[in-house]
């Protein structure tokens, strides 16, 4: 049994992941942090937490329980100006270690990253205690990219997340008044995920995201020009991943189908008319897209089942 401590335990992700921690068999939460609920029960979370957990403690205090594996699901000028506890693998949720180059790293979010491993498991599993999780975008376009890249020289990426990406904080963006019944596309052509997903893939992407008016669910829709057969290339690369599935001609990725669960669907189209080779990948931001995904990344790291913790079964409606 490894002892877990999860910093940023309030947000989504931090949520999440305790989540995930509570149901993994190898894994034990010894230190909450918050510095928002910091001597209050896990209650003052959610009131299904009940007295066995134990109550909630500042970040920086968290952070020093000598925990087997830390999770950073903190923001990103937060994760960055912690020290990581020595020993201990430390996932970090944020972004402020997936850039490796420090000039790109300080443009797109004012420090330089340092040497910690990018953890994508199925493509990049984790090198060492210290793992950048990727980002929820990054992902799903790079589940759906990564086994093509030696073929390919650009994409262009159409995606669309739930509204629990913008995280628990309020913002007036993410108000009902601006979400429901809505659809509109942000940070066009300046998204932070744009330069991970190029860094991994090897060439810059035209990357769009949008917001949708549902809780919780990302979808990548991605267009590239691809001279082999793609299908045979992402059921190769994914044959024995628990986690991602190729989905049978004819049958199309949902979000329905991966909200609430750590799973990946990716389905594969062609366009005859223009040539374009199209694939779809469907994940849950809050799953796959981040706590899911720390969770793996963290089994993987200390030896134990990939899929731990994690919900890959089920057939939820």
């Amino acid at each position: 049994m490894f002892s877990a401590a999860i910093l940023g335990c309030a947000g989504y992700t931090g949520q999440e992941t305790l989540d995930r921690v509570l149901a993994h068999p190898g894994l034990e939460p010894v230190a909450l942090g918050s510095d928002s609920l910091a001597g209050r029960p896990a209650s003052a979370l959610d009131p299904r937490l009940d007295g066995d957990l134990p109550a909630f403690v500042p970040n920086e205090e968290a952070a020093a329980a000598g925990a087997d594996v830390v999770f950073l699901c903190l923001d990103h000028a937060a994760a960055a100006a912690l020290t990581p506890p020595a020993g201990a693998v430390v996932v970090d949720l944020s972004a402020a270690h997936r850039l490796r180059d420090p000039a790109a790293a300080r443009v797109w979010y004012g420090a330089a990253s340092g040497a910690w491993s990018y953890g994508l498991p199925e493509l990049w599993p984790p090198e060492g205690r210290l793992i950048a999780n990727p980002g929820c975008y990054a992902t799903a376009a790079l589940l759906a990219l990564g086994p093509l890249a030696d073929g390919i020289d650009g994409a262009v990426i159409d995606a669309k997340s739930g509204v629990s990406g913008a995280g628990r904080a309020l913002k007036e963006s993410s108000h009902a008044g601006a979400v429901l019944e809505n659809l509109a596309p942000y940070a066009v052509g300046r998204h932070r995920h744009a330069p991970e997903i190029a860094q991994q893939l090897g060439f810059d992407v035209c990357f769009v995201p949008h917001l949708l008016p549902v809780r919780r669910g990302l979808l990548a829709t991605c267009y590239v020009r691809f001279a082999d057969d793609a299908r045979e290339a992402l059921e190769e690369a994914y044959t024995s991943s628990r986690v991602v599935r190729v989905l049978p001609d004819g049958v199309a990725p949902e979000l329905g189908r991966v909200q609430g669960t750590d799973t990946a669907e990716l389905a594969v189209y062609a366009d005859g008319a223009t040539g374009t080779t199209i694939v779809v990948c469907a994940i849950d931001n809050l799953g796959k897209g981040a706590a899911g995904q720390a969770v793996q990344n963290a089994n993987v790291a200390l030896g134990l089942d990939e899929t731990a913790g994690l919900r890959v079964s089920g057939v939820l409606v």
